[in-house]
């Protein structure tokens, strides 16, 4: 075989080419009135088309979508810095990259503070945004903005958190959203106390929660207590406040345990809470079972040393990826197709699973320094996460 074009060598590489008839005739410009051309032709096509896939307002080659406009999205959020929602932004991030849409934008408030979060939402409708995705961290603080923006035709799907629930776990729906995408939270409390009583048989435990009240958070405390009741074990639960910043919240924890020696287990239902535990045991020098939610550095890192039981995953990648699609197809088809509740499950991680959240460092699970999607691996037996919608 003669020399290979270099523009043709390229095309090859480019376009990922298989060994094939259009291949073997760019290597040998056979069949075509010039090799060189017909590789700059598909090189030129490839690049179009990969410009044309990250502007609003063009079609994409997938699936063949008609030009639409760059709608803008606005996500509004409670605790804007936590690590907890560092992978659900590359989710938003990834989605609208992929359906061709300008980054959502992203604000609320850094400290769970409700008026700051109904002000970003307002200034969302202000703003005519296309769509907004927003945690309802309170049963009625949302309804009224809420409804604003969607009598102003604006869509509104709620992620995270939901309002609040009663004591029974009945919940108080105050916002008339399109739809929810998240974890059954007061379920998934449930599973915590199954969890607990599965490691405890008696005395004092404390659980943790940054803000008592809040929708995300305290309906997982009330469903863990429902279940450690139920189950009729003689064990004492109390409530500790942390606080919403996470840099306060390691002090809250160490002053509880430095003042309850007697504890039999320390658990969380927040990520931040979650992330400390084993700082805080370490240094008021207790060894009890412990474990939380979500997964950020710190709690992987002390699942794998067995500093801390287990925590639970609820995908928050997917509170930010599948809002996003949900709005960009609700805006497509003129409201005909209407965004379904998701439950974004519930998975327990442990020291015998840990070890791939430790080794795959990606964006899903907001691992740092990790901007983009990757290709991850996977092999043998598939577990199902816990079921935590109701039926």
């Amino acid at each position: 075989m003669g020399k290979i074009d270099p523009k043709v060598d390229e095309a090859i590489e480019t376009l990922n080419m298989k060994d094939g008839p259009t291949r073997r005739r760019l290597l040998t410009g056979t069949g075509l009135v010039s090799a060189t051309a017909a590789a700059s032709a598909l090189l030129t096509a490839c690049s179009s088309s990969s410009s044309s896939a990250t502007k609003g307002g063009t079609s994409s080659a997938i699936g063949d979508f008609p030009k639409t406009p760059p709608w803008q999205f606005w996500f509004v959020n409670h605790v804007t810095t936590n690590l907890f929602f560092v992978p659900t932004r590359s989710g938003y991030t990834d989605a609208a990259k992929l359906l061709g849409l300008p980054i959502p934008r992203w604000g609320g408030s850094v400290s769970a503070l409700v008026p700051q979060m109904v002000s970003y939402l307002e200034s969302a409708i202000a703003g005519k945004a296309s769509g907004i995705a927003t945690t309802v961290v309170t049963a009625d603080s949302f309804t009224t903005p809420v409804a604003n923006a969607m009598n102003a035709g604006i869509p509104v799907i709620s992620y995270n958190a939901d309002g609040i629930y009663k004591s029974d776990g009945t919940p108080v729906i105050g916002t008339n959203r399109l739809c929810y995408v998240g974890q059954a939270l007061y379920l998934s409390g449930q599973q915590l106390g199954q969890r607990i009583i599965s490691l405890v048989d008696s005395g004092d435990i404390v659980i943790f929660i940054a803000t008592p009240g809040a929708g995300n958070i305290q309906p997982r405390f009330d469903g863990a207590v429902a279940a450690i009741k139920a189950s009729g074990k003689p064990i004492k639960v109390h409530l500790q406040a942390t606080g919403a910043l996470t840099a306060a919240e390691l002090a809250a924890e160490k002053a509880f345990m430095t003042g309850h020696k007697n504890l039999k287990g320390a658990f969380a239902v927040d990520a931040g809470s979650t992330e400390l535990l084993a700082q805080a045991l370490k240094a008021t020098g207790l060894n009890i079972p412990a474990g939380g939610f979500d997964l950020t550095p710190g709690t992987l890192s002390a699942i794998q040393s067995g500093a801390i039981d287990f925590t639970i995953d609820q995908e928050p990648y997917l509170q930010g990826f599948l809002p996003t699609l949900y709005l960009y197809l609700y805006n497509l088809s003129g409201g005909l197709v209407l965004p379904p509740d998701t439950d974004t499950g519930l998975t327990f991680v442990t020291k015998s699973n840990v070890g791939p959240y430790l080794n795959s460092k990606t964006s899903y699970e907001g691992s740092a320094g990790v901007t983009l999607p990757t290709l991850v691996p996977r092999s043998g037996p598939i577990q199902n996460p816990v079921a935590t919608t109701s039926t």
